[in-house]
């Protein structure tokens, strides 16, 4: 089923249209999440959770619409729900040591990004990852990013613009590359 199909079906739709749904956004929502939560195992959790969040409300889906700004949209408040009970968990005192220890090395074992790249996202916001990813790896428009984040366009832009100057001043001083180039001059 194509996209432009899905986006008038979907709300009225069943267990076909879901598939075709996961068929059609699972892996680039993998990679959106991925990239925000910095966490293979952790994206994968919040991608099935969008999805049934997505089945279960569909019927509040308006449908002509477009169902992929819908379902980055769920993606992002469940990756940033996510977020919120991990550092909540963080700060528990019966935080159990052991599986936060296989949480950090799963993590470190993930080579969907290079260590220089994950080590400079991390020193942005969730909300700023998000966003630099939509626009560099999703190619998303501005006017799909309304959608998502409930922002103006403008502000985005201003918003983006500010992250990628945060991520380049983070990937000069970790990546290794920048570092030989700052030495020749």
């Amino acid at each position: 089923m194509q996209a432009s199909n899905l986006d008038y079906t979907f709300a009225t739709g069943g267990e076909y249209e879901l598939r075709c749904a996961i068929d059609l956004y699972g892996q680039s929502l993998l990679r959106y999440c991925h990239n925000i939560l910095c966490d293979y195992f952790e994206a994968q959790d919040v991608v099935q959770i969008t999805f049934i969040k997505a089945y279960n409300k569909r019927r509040s889906f308006k449908s002509g619409t477009s169902l992929s700004a819908w379902l980055y949209r769920i993606a992002y408040t469940t990756c940033i729900d996510s977020l919120r009970k991990k550092k909540l968990l963080f700060f528990m005192s019966q935080t159990n040591t052991e599986s936060m220890h296989f949480v950090h090395q799963t993590n470190v074992d993930s080579k969907f990004i290079s260590d220089d790249l994950k080590a400079a996202l991390l020193t942005l916001s969730p909300a700023e990852r998000a966003l630099v990813f939509s626009r560099v790896i999703d190619e998303k428009s501005y006017a799909d990013l309304e959608t998502i984040y409930h922002v103006s366009a403008t502000t985005l832009r201003k918003r983006y613009e500010r992250a990628k100057i945060k991520l380049s001043n983070a990937l000069k001083e970790v990546d290794s590359y920048y570092k030989e180039l700052e030495e020749t001059k």
